[in-house]
């Protein structure tokens, strides 16, 4: 099994700061565990039970808890879904699905499956909105509307690696907050909560350090459903440019926004992808 923290104190405290923030989650919410063949995954669902239903994939690095400052919107209109992807610090199976196979794309076929959802909209970023990038060009007819923010296999993966490198070195935490502002451009006031959870989950957890596989062109252009991609203009991890480029070459039915002055950590958007969503 992938050893995915550096230590059994730290997956601890890691652990409990999620739980803490479970706690602190903003509307009423049902803890969901659902098998799948990569093992137990954690769900949080919230929404009015027949709702349509939408899935929230964080990113790496990430948990459920990414999504508190956006569910309060969300549910108002849907059964959300915020899944813990396998293999992030969440409470899901530690297990990492090969990416460059149709591996994660099973484990999201169970997931629904054990949701009892045929179908779903689906919000995601980074990593998820890879994962959901994925599961939408080889489940056409289970997702119904995609929503990505900097979503990885599009545009060039700048520093994943190095990124990733850096940040399981034992570096003090002052040059680990600074390498997380530099990567995720986060403002070290502004953001000083979400700065502080990325410095506290790097201290204590081993990220993936394979580069994303890149979607090629045919592969976008066979996406149907609604799509809509908000990309960063500063964001140091992939190319957000090229993703543009690419999302309107290939799949001009697409709505893309590119924020000039954001990162690749995206705020802020939870009433334009709720607009998306219920159009």
């Amino acid at each position: 099994m992938t050893m995915i923290y550096k230590s059994e104190a730290g997956r601890r405290e890691l652990l409990e700061h999620y739980r803490q923030a479970l706690e602190a989650w903003p509307v009423p919410a049902e803890q969901l565990r659902v098998p799948t063949r990569q093992g137990e995954t954690f769900v949080l669902a919230s929404g009015p039970y027949d709702a349509p239903p939408l899935v929230l994939l964080h990113g790496s690095g990430a948990n459920a808890s990414m999504w508190q400052g956006d569910v309060v919107t969300w549910s108002q209109n849907f059964r959300a879904y915020a899944v813990d992807l396998v293999g992030e610090p969440g409470l899901s199976a530690p297990s990492r699905p090969a990416l460059d196979s149709d591996a994660v794309a099973l484990w999201l076929d169970d997931v629904l499956e054990g949701l009892g959802i045929s179908d779903a909209a689906f919000v995601a970023t980074s990593l998820g909105g890879w994962t959901a990038l994925d599961y939408a060009i080889r489940r056409p007819e289970r997702v119904t509307r995609l929503a990505l923010m900097c979503p990885g296999g599009v545009g060039r993966q700048k520093v994943g690696w190095m990124f990733k490198a850096l940040l399981t070195r034992p570096f003090r935490r002052d040059g680990l907050r600074e390498s997380a502002m530099a990567v995720a451009g986060l403002d070290g006031d502004r953001d000083r909560q979400a700065l502080d959870a990325v410095v506290l989950t790097f201290t204590h957890f081993n990220p993936r350090r394979e580069r994303l596989p890149v979607f090629p062109d045919e592969a976008l252009r066979a996406l149907t459903m609604h799509v809509l991609v908000i990309v960063g203009g500063r964001d140091a991890m992939f190319d957000s440019h090229q993703t543009a480029r690419r999302v309107r070459e290939c799949i001009p039915h697409a709505t893309v926004h590119l924020l000039p002055e954001v990162g690749h950590a995206v705020f802020g958007q939870a009433e334009p992808i709720a607009a998306f969503l219920r159009a």
